[in-house]
C-alpha cells in the first residue's frame, strides 16, 4: 500500500514531535518535508539527520521544492497568525489538505472520537487546542447522556512545555477552546482556563472538567465517560482519569448563575484527568503537546483510510 506523502510546517517542539511520531510509528504516512523559518532550529537539524527534506524559507520555500507536487497533506504547527498566511497559499492547490494544530480555527474544529465523521470532507480542519483535545471528549461523553448546559475546563500544563508559540496564543487558546466546548462538546455555554505551572520538577498535564447538565443516570454518565477515555487512549496511551468521577446536585432552590444563560440547576459532574506524553521527542511531562500531535496523527491516518 502506497503511503500518503505529508509535510510539516513549523519546526518547533510540536512539529518536531509530530515528525518523529510519523517516522517511527505511522504505517500510512510518509514524511517528506519539514518547513521552518530558523535555519538553526533543532527541528530542521533533526529532519536533515533523518533524511527528510527541509527548508527554512517557510511555506513559499516548500512550494519551490521538488517534493511539493507529491505532498497531499500538510500539518501546520506554527501559530494562529502564521496559519492564516500559510492557508492563503495552500488553498490555491486543490489537491492538498491541511490539519491545523494552531488555534486559528479557519476550518471546523475536529476532536477525533467526537466529530470526525462531520468534518472529514473539508480541506482544512482545526485540532482546537491541547486543552480542547483533552477535555472536550469528556463534555461530549456527559452530553450524550444528559444535556450539558455549561462546560468549564481548567488545563494545567508545565511552564517548561509552553514554548513561544503557546505563550503567544494564550488568548486564542481560551477563546477557541470555549467555542469548541460548545460546538463540538455540545454545551450551551463553554469556558476555558489555562494555567502555566512553574513547579520543579515539571508536572504532567492535568485537566479538570466541570459540567452542569440536566439530571441523568449517574451510572450511565460514568460509563459514558469511561468509554470515552478508552477511545482517547487508543491514540494517547498516557491519557487517564486521575480520580473517580464526582457528582453533586445543584438544587432548583439554590441554582447557580451562569453568564449568558442565567440561573441553572441540575447535575454537576467533575472529572479529573492526567495526560502523560509518550516521550518520542518531548519529555513525558509535556502531555499537552503530545495530545495535540497524537490527535493530529490519528486524524491524518483516519483520513487516509477513507
Amino acid at each position: 500500500m502506497s503511503k500518503t506523502k505529508v509535510a510539516i510546517i513549523g519546526s518547533g517542539n510540536i512539529g518536531t514531535d509530530l515528525m518523529i511520531k510519523i517516522l517511527r510509528t505511522s504505517q500510512q504516512l510518509e514524511m517528506v518535508a519539514m518547513v521552518g523559518i530558523d535555519p538553526a532550529s533543532d527541528g530542521l537539524a533533526r529532519a536533515k539527520r533523518m533524511n527528510v527534506a527541509t527548508t527554512h524559507e517557510g511555506i513559499k520555500g516548500l512550494v519551490d521544492m521538488p517534493e511539493w507536487n507529491d505532498i497531499q497533506l500538510l500539518f501546520d504547527a506554527t501559530s494562529a497568525k502564521a496559519h492564516h498566511y500559510n492557508w492563503n497559499i495552500v488553498q490555491q492547490y486543490p489537491d492538498k489538505r491541511m490539519i491545523d494544530l494552531t488555534p486559528a480555527a479557519i476550518g471546523p474544529f475536529l476532536v477525533p472520537p467526537v466529530n470526525f465523521d462531520e468534518s472529514h470532507n473539508v480541506r482544512n480542519v482545526n485540532m482546537v487546542t491541547c486543552g480542547g483535545q483533552a477535555t472536550i471528549p469528556i463534555v461530549a461523553a456527559v452530553n450524550r447522556v444528559a444535556k450539558v448546559h455549561y462546560g468549564e475546563i481548567v488545563a494545567s500544563i508545565a511552564s517548561k512545555s509552553a514554548g513561544p508559540g503557546t505563550r503567544a496564543n494564550i488568548d486564542e487558546f481560551t477563546e477557541t477552546t470555549a467555542n469548541a466546548i460548545e460546538s463540538v462538546g455540545g454545551a450551551d455555554k463553554g469556558k476555558a482556563i489555562i494555567v502555566l505551572n512553574p513547579a520543579e520538577p515539571p508536572l504532567v498535564m492535568r485537566d479538570t472538567v466541570f459540567t452542569l447538565s440536566e439530571q441523568g443516570d449517574r451510572d450511565a454518565i460514568e460509563a459514558s465517560i469511561h468509554a470515552m477515555v478508552s477511545e482517547v487512549q487508543q491514540y494517547v496511551p498516557g491519557y487517564s482519569l486521575h480520580q473517580a468521577v464526582q457528582f453533586d446536585d445543584i438544587s432548583e432552590s439554590k441554582p447557580v448563575f451562569i453568564e449568558g444563560l442565567g440561573y441553572r440547576h441540575g447535575l454537576k459532574t467533575t472529572v479529573l484527568l492526567k495526560v502523560e506524553g509518550a516521550g518520542h521527542y518531548l519529555p513525558k511531562y509535556a502531555g499537552n503537546l503530545d495530545i495535540m500531535t497524537s490527535a493530529a496523527l490519528a486524524t491524518a491516518e483516519r483520513l487516509c483510510r477513507m
